[in-house]
């Protein structure tokens, strides 16, 4: 009888006593679980593993970290940075069937989820309770994915990041031990804030299993409205103007021309291709119309081409679909092409900057690109696309992408607004932080993580 004779053939053999069928080294789903939708090469993990509690997760570490095998958390594989691929092959964790809603609190507007949950999923939950969940990247991604990233997207201008909507979390550490963080308290000033430790560490300090979320009430009106601009820098400094007069818009997104032109091929909108900025407006009825009205005003002193309004729920879900969906809509734009995408936040008196000196880059550099963002908050993604034929497309596109994340950085931004790291900004941590902060940072993973099998080749540069 043959023994295993390697450290991930003992895990594997001891891990289907307890995971039976759920245990695969089928070769097909070891592929679907080698990369994201990002360009970073895919890398075959040994295994996958579907995990349905807290419990196994807690067994399949303590047993992974004994024999060192590395072990990379995966949701819905809709990263953008290389953060679910095996880079060390090992174990791909796949937390997908551990999506149960556990309590919803209507009357704290709180709720507790397991990973798995989508934030699709939640929401139809909640919808009969008056309450949604608001964090809204855009993509079908599960909301553990949302926490290891610290995710954010449209409607965070309002309602802020995963790091105000987390309150607590389960977490299973390297060693297997399960430690449970926060609460349901909407403040707490005792200990260390370890919440926010593990909320945007990517799965490399530990792995979340359970989510104590904070909720909000279905607005009594919503209001969307479209607006063209005839230049980028008029939508900008639109969105600039807005901001600093405190107009608590709910949504206020940027599309270039360029992606204008992607969105209305892959999603047949009636717009012309112009800079474009897609609003939406929360609160009362009367409010809802007061913000409209004082953000037509800056608009139309900036030269914008009047407000389209989608009101019903149906035309503003067709609105924002064609917004979540412009990474495939560029993507789409040159056949034969793909993307990379830059993440840069920078303070939102420097975002005229920052965005013009992005299109200038591209344009100089002869790349096609299209630029969408969160802008209400500084944040913007200019979708770099690159012939995947050429042998250089993707060393020169990544060329682009680290001129842009530079400017960002001389502006006083971050190279990362909601991505994350993981494997394609690694180079940029210390650029951003320091060597004293990385090491901090490094410090804390090697106290969580001894062995390093936490999603490993991840966040630090090599």
């Amino acid at each position: 009888m043959n023994r295993p004779t390697s450290p991930v053939e003992t895990v594997i053999a001891a891990a289907r006593g307890f995971l039976g069928d759920r245990l695969s080294t089928n070769a097909s789903i070891r592929e679907q679980h080698s990369k994201g939708e990002d360009a970073n090469p895919p890398v075959l993990p040994d295994a996958v593993a579907f995990v349905e509690n807290t419990e196994e997760v807690s067994k399949l570490l303590a047993l992974c970290n004994a024999h060192g095998v590395p072990v990379t958390p995966f949701g819905a594989g809709t990263s953008l940075e290389g953060h679910v691929v095996p880079v060390r092959r090992g174990i791909s964790l796949d937390l997908s069937r551990m999506n149960a809603v556990l309590e919803v609190n209507a009357e704290d507007m709180d709720c507790l989820i397991e990973p798995g949950v989508t934030r699709h999923q939640l929401n139809d939950y909640l919808r009969d309770q008056g309450l949604f969940f608001p964090v809204d990247p855009g993509a079908h991604c599960t909301i553990g994915g949302m926490v290891a990233t610290r995710a954010s997207g449209t409607n965070a201008v309002r309602y802020g990041t995963m790091r105000e909507a987390t309150l607590g979390l389960e977490v299973v550490l390297a060693d297997g031990r399960v430690i449970r963080t926060g609460g349901r308290t909407r403040k707490s000033a005792n200990g260390y804030d370890l919440t926010r430790l593990f909320v945007g560490s990517e799965g490399t300090l530990g792995v979340v299993t359970k989510i104590r979320l904070r909720l909000h009430g279905i607005p009594e009106a919503t209001s969307a409205a479209v607006c063209q601009f005839d230049s980028l820098e008029a939508a900008v400094e639109t969105t600039i103007m807005v901001m600093q007069a405190g107009i608590p818009v709910a949504r206020i997104e940027l599309a270039d021309e360029d992606q204008m032109r992607a969105s209305i091929a892959y999603s047949k909108l009636d717009f012309a291709p112009l800079p474009t900025l897609f609003l939406e407006f929360h609160g009362s009825p009367a409010g809802v119309q007061e913000q409209a009205t004082a953000v037509e005003a800056i608009a139309t002193e900036m030269g914008g081409r009047g407000f389209a309004w989608a009101e019903d729920a149906e035309a503003r879900g067709r609105l924002w679909k064609a917004r979540h969906d412009a990474w495939w809509a560029a993507n789409a734009l040159y056949p034969g092409c793909r993307g990379i995408t830059t993440d840069v936040c920078v303070p939102i008196s420097r975002l005229a900057e920052a965005i013009i000196g992005a299109k200038q880059d591209a344009v100089a550099a002869g790349q096609n690109t299209c630029i969408v963002g969160h802008v209400g908050d500084g944040n913007f993604h200019v979708v770099i696309l690159f012939p995947e034929g050429d042998p250089t497309g993707l060393e020169r596109a990544w060329d682009l992408d680290r001129a842009i994340v530079a400017r960002g950085l001389a502006l006083g931004g971050t190279c990362s607004g909601e991505h994350g790291i993981g494997l394609g900004k690694r180079q940029f941590l210390a650029q951003e932080h320091g060597p004293e902060v990385l090491e901090v940072m490094r410090d804390l993973k090697a106290t969580l993580d001894p062995k390093g099998i936490l999603n490993p080749g991840k966040l630090f540069p090599d």
